[in-house]
């Protein structure tokens, strides 16, 4: 009975965060949704400044935090390893759906792209962002990252075996091809807002500092194989690497 709450658990996890994904690609793109990040009248801006701030750095922290290993050593001793990463996922995703909720617009333009080929472009941008980050899940095992690959082992009585080292299609062009899309979809915007400005610097400078730490722990795990992918791949932009 525990393997399968566990994996109802995991599959409940999983449908919370697609849920929260497709909404936070209608948040950032002021799209369909009911509550986006432009949507509503602008409020007072200090208030509103500090309120998205706050915001952001919850789930900066939470994300981040919640990553490393020293934390995790520590979690599992109050969350069984096979839930660990379902309930990262799940308290993640709680964290984007408290920004959405409570996001405060600003609304004033810092650009408008009135040219009709310029905006076809920063949409097409926009859409490639997304479809980068859905398929460099993919790449190195969707079902793992998001923790359904944990809790359907745990039910099969198997033993969790980490996901070897691998640089499949786009990570032989960069090393987080996800956080190379989710920067593409934040910036391509026809209409850059105060707001989704914010939005956009933020989460950049949040994802130029977890990589760094993440790039750490990555070396601890893999060890000298993935040191000599930093020197052979670039991180977040696709340039040559100096040999």
């Amino acid at each position: 009975m525990g393997r399968t709450l566990a994996l109802l658990y995991g599959v409940v996890c999983y449908l919370v965060f697609f849920i929260t994904f497709l909404y936070a690609i209608g948040f950032v793109g002021d799209l369909v949704v009911p509550e986006t990040i432009d949507s509503g009248a602008g409020k007072q801006f200090g208030q509103a400044l500090l309120i998205n701030l706050v915001l952001l750095s919850i789930f900066a922290v939470q994300h981040s935090v919640m990553a490393r290993p020293a934390f995790k050593r520590w979690w599992t001793r109050i969350v069984p390893h096979p839930i660990e990463r379902s309930t990262y996922v799940l308290l993640s995703s709680l964290a984007l759906i408290l920004l959405f909720s409570l996001w405060r617009p600003l609304p004033a333009a810092v650009w408008s792209v009135q040219n009709e080929a310029g905006r076809y472009a920063l949409w097409a941008v926009f859409w490639l962002g997304w479809a980068i980050v859905l398929v460099g899940t993919f790449l190195i095992n969707h079902f793992d990252l998001f923790g359904l690959r944990q809790v359907w082992l745990y039910l099969k009585g198997r033993e969790y075996q980490h996901i070897g080292f691998k640089t499949p299609f786009l990570y032989r062009l960069v090393r987080h091809p996800i956080m190379l899309g989710f920067v593409l979809a934040f910036w391509a915007a026809p209409v850059m807002t105060v707001g989704h400005l914010l939005f956009a610097i933020a989460t950049t400078a949040y994802i130029l500092i977890a990589l760094q730490l993440e790039e750490r722990d990555l070396v601890t795990y893999h060890g000298a194989a993935y040191t000599e992918y930093q020197r052979q791949v670039s991180m977040i932009l696709p340039l040559p690497k100096k040999k």
